[in-house]
């Protein structure tokens, strides 16, 4: 039997169309007013605290992310959500034409360098790894989309995401007083190709080499992102020297945190595809 505080199917549908709502406008740039949507919503379902419904679009975000989805800016991830509510979200958002277009849209979208007026400001902690986790007994689950994917492989993105770093290297050793380090700095993505396992090398205030991996998404700090085997493997053999930053919501307001060392000690890994040929 369902627990009394348990939402009713008529309760998810509604808050799952508010999110979508607000997500579609999200994606397209468009202006919305969250607190309003958030109000009807109140006045809709008058067993629904505010807070409550805050938490299930959280929730959603959750299922989102499984997914490999963007999500609403400001709805943190909450995971063990229930099955009816990832059914509901694959059916009536991430089965709709208009997510859809607006999520490849924003994912091939192209970008320019950025930069900010100070690089001391983008610096942010790693998000907690969290696996997906379903509350209820497991039914038909939400199917992986292919938006972070596509976004992996926009290169107009991912070069001006590694020109920010590169920019942010150079000026923290100029602050640092090491201006012919600053100098030095390289952005070996440009200068050698993506063969090497890291996209910039730069130096720590010894002197040290500094390899860096850079990953850029215009969407959430917790999205998923691709890793090669190769950058793996640099990952390892040169762990007290390899760096990831990893840049999100770049289009908006960049920001970025760094993991350091071999990534399998920082990182959840999934198996994405095979190298094949028949027998």
């Amino acid at each position: 039997m369902p627990r009394e505080d348990s939402w009713s199917v008529d309760e998810i549908e509604a808050i799952v169309d508010t999110y979508h709502r607000m997500l579609i406008a999200e994606l397209g740039h468009q202006r919305y007013n969250k607190a309003a949507l958030n109000r009807q919503l109140v006045e809709q379902l008058p067993k629904r605290s505010r807070a409550s419904i805050e938490f299930k679009h959280c929730n959603i975000s959750a299922v989102l992310r499984d997914a490999d989805c963007p999500y609403v800016t400001g709805y943190k991830p909450r995971s063990n959500y229930q099955t009816i509510l990832a059914e509901s979200v694959e059916r009536r958002l991430l089965q709709s034409a208009i997510f859809d277009h607006a999520a490849r849209s924003a994912a091939e979208r192209p970008a320019i360098e950025t930069f900010p007026e100070k690089f001391g400001d983008v610096l942010d902690t790693p998000p907690s790894t969290t696996l997906p986790q379903v509350q209820e007994t497991p039914g038909r689950y939400v199917v992986k989309r292919d938006y972070l994917a596509r976004e992996a492989r926009n290169r107009a993105l991912g070069h001006a995401g590694e020109c920010f770093v590169l920019a942010y290297e150079r000026q923290r050793l100029i602050a640092q007083g090491f201006s012919r380090l600053a100098e030095a700095v390289e952005h070996v993505a440009e200068t050698q190709g993506d063969g090497a396992g890291f996209d910039i090398r730069s130096f720590s205030s010894d002197g040290h080499e500094r390899l860096i991996e850079v990953k850029t998404t215009a969407f959430a700090k917790e999205c998923a992102f691709f890793l090669s085997p190769n950058e793996l493997d640099c990952s390892g053999k040169h762990a007290a020297r390899y760096h990831l930053y990893r840049l999100f919501n770049f289009r908006a307001k960049p920001r970025m945190f760094c993991l350091q060392g071999d990534l399998r000690d920082h990182l959840w890994l999934e198996p994405e595809s095979y190298r094949a040929g028949v027998r």
